[in-house]
């Protein structure tokens, strides 16, 4: 489902208890915001409940005032809450290698609407996917891996993120393993995007490797990045049917649609304030 673009959106979450429901949509109440969308989900295993809320404001509407009156009423609560704008769009850095699958989807669901960011800029350790962040009209940084100066490359990668502000990371087959360092500075806020077989192939030719093992199904998983290799709290998940019929070409076609789709609707679960991390798992509402 896809944000309206005349709501704010409310997200929030606190430790289980009688009322959390009631503290939320009493409060729009009493502000005349009226309800468009509203999604909760009470964790029984971690004690945490999370709410998510779309709203439209009422013509005399203080966004200041409804921090505050908002911030009183839920302290008791001990919950902590986030209140986004209509018309938001979140800026974003794409990091991507050689393959162009991922970023020529994300920039054209960008460009048609469906994606409400803006893309600041591409980051690469290769040169190839210039041409295609330029006819976007994006920046486009080249800066090649020396293997004896990761940190240097890191370093500067961290830099255009800064600068440019973005808010969020998107590695979109970025085919490089992010030191711990760039992993603990990016946690929660950057999206990798990576092909999850079953049985899952590590290494060269994962699709060789699948096909060579009979596999009767292909997918993707996009998740948020952290200092476990591909571990990170999952987002979202793609996968499709195959059979004896498809050769490695077929799978590594078939393999690009699926992540192209699991990369796009992780980043609008993200962008929209859908996705909440509960330890290291994710709530989706």
């Amino acid at each position: 489902m896809s944000r309206a673009p005349d709501t704010w959106i409310l997200t929030a979450d606190c430790p289980s208890m009688l009322g959390t429901v009631d503290v939320v949509t009493r409060y729009l109440f009493e502000q005349r915001c009226y309800v468009t969308e509203h999604h909760s989900f009470d964790d029984r295993q971690s004690g945490r409940f999370f709410i998510r809320v779309e709203f439209r404001q009422p013509d005399d509407f203080d966004e200041a005032g409804f921090r505050a009156g908002l911030a009183e009423r839920s302290e008791a609560f001990g919950m902590a809450f986030e209140l986004t704008a209509p018309n938001h769009r979140p800026k974003v850095v794409i990091m991507v290698s050689k393959a162009d699958h991922c970023l020529n989807d994300l920039l054209y669901r960008q460009r048609i609407g469906q994606l409400g960011m803006d893309v600041v800029a591409v980051v690469s350790n290769h040169p190839d996917l210039e041409p295609l962040a330029h006819w976007h009209k994006i920046p486009y940084y080249h800066f090649a891996l020396d293997p004896k100066d990761k940190p240097g490359q890191e370093r500067k990668v961290l830099q255009v993120i800064e600068e440019t502000g973005a808010e969020l990371v998107i590695l979109a087959r970025y085919m490089q393993v992010l030191s711990p360092e760039l992993c603990r500075r990016l946690d929660g806020w950057a999206i990798n995007i990576h092909h999850s077989l079953l049985p899952g192939f590590k290494g060269a030719k994962p699709y060789h490797q699948a096909y060579n093992k009979g596999v009767k199904m292909v997918g993707a998983t996009a998740h948020y990045i952290n200092n476990d290799l591909d571990e990170g709290p999952i987002i979202a998940q793609g996968v499709e049917v195959v059979d004896h019929s498809h050769y490695p070409e077929d799978l590594i076609a078939k393999g690009r649609d699926i992540e192209c789709l699991t990369l796009a609707r992780a980043v609008g679960y993200h962008i929209e304030r859908r996705v909440f991390l509960n330890a290291n798992r994710t709530v989706v509402l």
